[in-house]
């Protein structure tokens, strides 16, 4: 794929769930490059984090659901062009915004001192508090508590008032009791923790020495800051300072105001710490904390021009995925009848959506509707424009989900699982109509699925999620023919056209780990029939097999013993190819 540009870059990503008092990882260190105009395919069995995945970039996680870590970078050029106003107003608030990083730039001289003197501040607040290794061991049994109170609240709610009644009070009598020992933790923690302070507190000795080296330290610190910063660097605050333009330009005047002064504290906080400015990376990461950063790129008398570095995982703004969703990143649901409102008419749905992004008038979006009803393939579209949906048959429902989401002709076609609620000769006429259409627009499919069968005719790369990571990557004829992961093998095994007759159909025994527990070793270890001592050890990397195929198991591992594949899964090409006819 080196010859293909990347559309979207997922790094090290973590996304996690609040539920109940307790929470979920759903996706785990995730990395991933995404091609222009390729399809991938991402498989996996249902929880595996399939639909999570492709949510967080399209900006439709659930409420209780958060990105802990991690970039997903969309490179966009449209939206990345970033242009603003230099008017008299937006001169003053960059030559105040200059003088101000002008002055903090001084900072940068004492770095050495401001670090050493915030390892003493952290080292004097390490003695005040409790020992590492106990305050674990309280957290451990407090986090022991919580969980099994939360499971016998959740069992109580599931429980018929009128004829378990003997369980819900010993249920509530448990829970009182859990609620006595949690509170009984705490303050036993309260005195431990207040115990050694008073020990930190009076350790006279150890107060002086601190004191003396934070006053020696302070004295060189003002004496450092008091040089002149050079040419060079005036000449970069006024770079940083037109990017703290740029990269608030889209915002309302007020917000605006109060996301500069955040912008400008982070940037206050990189010079103390003696910051690499020059550094992209390291700059990309201290704007995302407040805004995505818009490099500057050049200027003319009454205009900024630069280029954002959009970084869906730090989306902050209500209004930045209105200019995403819909219109760069598109999605077809599973159910079309969900996906269509059932009061409205079908042309209506898809002219509202083409002159909001579009801004053109009502008759040209019904030009441009009725133009996509007919690539999708409605009979008559004329005289079915103003139908509703209950009148449409389902193949013909996700025809016209499939309009809409391309109606603004967007970067990424996210379809999950689209075929599921269809029949087998309209699911492929779906996926015919998807790839056709590709070739039309131009957009890159991201397919999720746990069929294999619809793998093999839509994608050109596959990457197969478990419990929250991607455990195996490569192209299609790659992960069909040449598996590496159990995983892989066990879900190849599973296909109904490999099976023979008079035989047992293959499945996965056991079921998925369960996401609240923090994982040790491999994932699939304890459904995997060649798990070695170090599969529940360790977590395995992700080894390279060739230029594009990656598998993460450690029986790629050099000083692994030799396994073989399943048989039912060795030489299954020709299997394959006539059963789903590739």
């Amino acid at each position: 794929m080196e010859d293909k540009k990347v559309l979207l870059s997922v790094k090290d990503l973590i996304v996690r769930f609040r539920v109940r008092g307790r929470r979920l990882t759903a996706i785990r260190n995730i990395s991933l490059d995404i091609y222009e105009d390729e399809s991938i395919a991402i498989v996996g069995e249902s929880g595996s984090g399939k639909s999570v995945f492709t949510k967080t970039f399209a900006g439709m996680l659930d409420s209780n659901g958060y990105i802990d870590q991690g970039s997903i970078i969309f490179d966009d050029p449209e939206l990345s062009d970033t242009k603003v106003a230099l008017n008299n107003l937006a001169r003053k608030i960059i030559a105040k915004t200059k003088n101000k990083l002008d002055d903090y730039s001084k900072l940068e001289f004492g770095k050495e001192q401001f670090l050493e003197m915030e390892r003493l501040k952290e080292e004097k607040a390490g003695r005040e508090k409790l020992d590492p290794a106990k305050k674990e061991e309280f957290d451990k049994k407090l986090a022991g508590l919580k969980t099994l109170r939360t499971e016998k609240f959740n069992l109580n709610q599931t429980l018929d008032p009128k004829k378990d009644k003997e369980q819900i009070r010993k249920l509530a009598e448990e829970i009182k009791s859990l609620d006595r020992q949690m509170e009984e933790l705490g303050k036993e923690l309260e005195r431990e923790e207040s115990e050694a302070k008073r020990k930190a507190e009076s350790d006279s000795a150890y107060l002086a020495d601190y004191q003396k080296k934070m006053t020696e330290l302070q004295d060189k610190y003002k004496k450092a800051i008091e040089a002149t910063i050079s040419d060079k660097t005036r000449k970069r605050n006024e770079r940083l300072a037109k990017e703290v333009y740029l990269s608030v330009g889209r915002y309302p005047y007020q917000k605006r105001m109060q996301l500069i002064r955040g912008l400008v504290k982070e940037l206050k906080g990189a010079m103390e710490r003696g910051v690499d400015l020059e550094n992209d990376t390291v700059c990309n990461e201290i704007f995302d904390k407040v805004a995505f950063r818009v490099q500057y790129l050049d200027e003319t008398e009454n205009q900024l021009h630069g280029k954002c570095i959009l970084n869906l995982a730090k989306v902050k703004y209500a209004n930045d995925w209105t200019q995403i969703r819909g219109r760069k990143i598109a999605t077809v649901f599973q159910d079309p009848m969900t996906s269509l409102n059932p009061i409205l008419t079908i042309g209506k749905q898809i002219t509202s959506i083409i002159m909001k992004h579009q801004g053109c008038s009502e008759a040209e979006a019904r030009e441009k509707a009725l133009d996509l009803m007919n690539k999708v393939g409605i009979p008559n579209a004329e005289k079915r424009f103003d139908d509703y949906p209950f009148q449409y048959s389902g193949g013909m429902r996700q025809r016209i989900v499939i309009a809409i989401a391309l109606s603004c002709q967007p970067k990424i076609l996210i379809c999950d699982e689209p075929t599921t609620a269809l029949d087998v000769t309209i699911q492929a006429q779906i996926l015919k109509l998807i790839k056709d259409l590709q070739k039309e627009f131009h957009y890159t499919i991201v397919f999720i699925t746990h069929d294999l069968g619809v793998v093999a005719n839509i994608a050109d790369r596959v990457a197969v999620l478990y419990a929250g990571q991607i455990v195996e990557l490569g192209k299609v004829e790659e992960v069909f023919y040449d598996p590496r992961h159990p995983y892989t093998w066990a879900l190849l095994s599973s296909l109904p056209q490999l099976a023979q007759r008079n035989t047992t159909l293959y499945s996965i025994t056991g079921t998925p780990p369960s996401l609240y527990n923090n994982i040790v070793g491999d994932a699939f270890a304890p459904r995997n029939p060649y798990c070695m001592k170090i599969d529940t050890l360790l977590e395995p990397p992700m080894f390279q097999v060739t230029e594009s195929h990656y598998a993460k198991t450690w029986l790629l591992d050099p000083r692994s013993p030799k396994m073989e594949k399943p048989e039912i899964i060795k030489n299954i090409h020709e299997k394959l190819m006539a059963a789903f006819n590739i």
